[in-house]
């Protein structure tokens, strides 16, 4: 097929490698000229903006940082607005506020007659590199159908949520789920360490337990490690945390846990820690107490 992507930074560059080996044909656009070269040197089309990447592409990936970045790909000056042809695809596997989301796809349908699929991901780098993410997809379940060739060769995992917005609360759901275990394993193995008993040897012992988890297990390696270099970057888990409270407000839910591990992450970035792994929070506990 003729696709297109952009945003190719850590989790776009390897998703879009994986495409280009599947043997489809790609056009790519990046803000900064660099990012296009390992896919220009694989094979790529490079273009001038992401309106040219419509005019190539029957389906077009987006993996941006941030809904006002997708908003600008799609409807900003040569935007891919200007170039889709009626009945192409926009697949947007970014992390955005799911009513922006539904706004984008309300917007493209009656702009362009061109379907949306909000289809953010779980997995990391690593996911991306292995082709092994799990995909949240929201939007029509014809369109998902049509394009489902392309989204296994990225992921290992892919459920069709629901309508526009739906992969979007999903992911937003994940990321509650995550980043919340990640503060309940600092504050576990704070606590070891404040009674004199050795992080190390709790974490071993909880991990054959029920408390036992993927994030017990990379995340608490990590902080018992002391390696804070960034696996996921906290700035982006804090970004998503603001998602996850503003779609609270938004629908009047109450999220007393989410809201607290929000203020912990608000924490981590005015200590100017926000390109350390998330891994960090235990650090913020240390500097509450005054221990770091």
């Amino acid at each position: 097929m003729r696709l297109g992507f952009i945003g190719l930074g850590v989790m776009g560059r390897p998703m879009a490698l994986h495409l280009l080996r599947a043997g489809h044909e790609l056009a790519v656009w990046a803000r900064r000229p660099a990012s296009c070269q390992p896919l220009l040197d694989a094979g790529a089309t490079g273009v001038a903006t992401p309106a040219d990447v419509a005019r190539r592409a029957d389906v077009v990936f987006t993996m941006l940082t941030a809904g006002v970045d997708v908003q600008q790909v799609t409807f900003g000056p040569d935007g891919l607005a200007a170039g889709f042809a009626a009945h192409s695809v926009l697949i947007d596997m970014s992390t955005i506020a799911p009513q922006l989301a539904r706004t984008l796809a309300q917007d493209l349908l009656a702009r362009c007659a061109v379907e949306m699929l909000d289809a953010p991901v779980s997995g990391g780098a690593q996911g991306a590199i292995a082709a092994t993410l799990a995909i949240m997809v929201g939007g029509k379940a014809t369109v998902l159908e049509r394009v489902r060739p392309l989204l296994e060769v990225l992921g290992r995992t892919l459920v069709h949520v629901g309508d526009y917005g739906a992969g979007q609360v999903a992911k937003a759901c994940n990321q509650m789920l995550m980043v919340a275990a990640i503060q309940a394993v600092a504050e576990a193995l704070h606590l070891s360490r404040a009674a004199g008993v050795a992080p190390a040897g709790v974490r071993q012992a909880l991990a054959g337990g029920s408390a036992g988890s993927r994030v017990l297990d990379v995340m608490g390696g990590r902080m018992v490690a002391r390696d804070f270099v960034a696996g996921v970057e906290a700035r982006l888990h804090h970004k998503d945390y603001a998602i996850v409270i503003g779609e609270a407000h938004r629908l009047g839910v109450p999220l007393p846990v989410s809201t607290q591990v929000g203020q912990q992450l608000n924490a981590l970035m005015a200590m100017g820690w926000g390109q350390n792994d998330t891994a960090t929070l235990l650090r913020v506990l240390e500097a509450m107490e005054g221990a770091v």
